[in-house]
């Protein structure tokens, strides 16, 4: 089994539709010890039933934008687990009305939430964990293709996943010499509760599936499939990657081109009925 005798925590875990359950589901089903966050009662209702399915107990309150419970975080671990092997950082927000009208109208209140929740949460998580995690350990986080190109309701967001995935580069680079791996994986769009938030989803869906090489939505099981890959030891020469699992949609210029009923070129969008 991949992940025999391993440890890992994962944050950010909402419901069993979350790509960190699917996440979780990997690990777990190739030997993988876990522990589990939540951000406050209420969620705590939803992963707690999560946790005891995939066989743990452990499941610790954590806002990552508190310093305090970060600090307790990392006592947690050590009382439970002694050290971690790996991190998975499923964690991003901005308020919805960021994510909606032109980008240029983003509020400075609202620019500091989606880059202290979304992107700095995954420093200040890393380097509260350091202490507790194994040398040649792997950290893990979540990105969008957003963060590349300029996608419709994604607004402030994009610019957040943008920061998220340099950061991880840099933080490749700071933790390489004990051996610790930091990558990120950009999903395509799947129906989470995140994704809610983000106007025209369905459409979005839609386009995907009708215009990815694979002609296709990809699932949290299939994102869990390639996240387990890259923290378990096979994926122990890379660092500092962006991995797409979105059936190929990032390499796409324009959309799929195909016929209509009459044999005429057209956009596979215009003939999807």
């Amino acid at each position: 089994m991949l992940m025999k005798d391993k440890k890992g925590l994962i944050v950010g875990v909402a419901n069993n539709k979350s790509i960190a359950y699917g996440i979780a589901q990997a690990c777990h089903k190739q030997g993988a010890k876990l522990a589990f966050t939540y951000l406050n009662e209420s969620l705590e209702k939803r992963v707690r039933p999560i946790a005891e399915e995939f066989g743990s107990e452990y499941i610790y309150p954590l806002d990552v934008n508190k310093p305090e419970e970060l600090e307790n975080l990392a006592k947690y671990i050590a009382k439970d687990f002694g050290k971690i092997d790996f991190l998975v950082h499923s964690v991003a927000y901005a308020p919805k009305e960021a994510l909606d009208g032109q980008f240029v109208n983003t509020s400075k209140e609202a620019f500091n939430i989606a880059m202290e929740t979304s992107v700095y949460s995954l420093i200040s998580l890393t380097r509260a964990c350091l202490g507790v995690m194994n040398d040649n350990g792997s950290i893990l986080t979540l990105t969008y293709l957003g963060g590349m190109r300029c996608l419709p309701h994604y607004n402030v967001m994009g610019v957040a996943k943008a920061a998220l995935e340099s950061s991880v580069r840099y933080l490749a680079v700071d933790l390489g010499e004990r051996g610790i791996r930091v990558n990120a994986i950009s999903a395509g769009p799947i129906k989470t509760l995140a994704a809610s938030g983000i106007g025209d989803f369905r459409m979005i869906l839609k386009w995907n599936e009708l215009n990815s090489p694979l002609v296709k939505n990809v699932t949290t099981e299939e994102v869990g499939n390639s996240a387990l890959y890259l923290l378990s030891d096979l994926a122990s020469g890379v660092s500092g990657e962006v991995h797409y699992v979105d059936a190929g949609y990032n390499i796409m210029g324009i959309g799929r081109i195909t016929q209509d009923s009459e044999g005429k070129t057209a956009l596979a969008w215009d003939v999807k009925e």
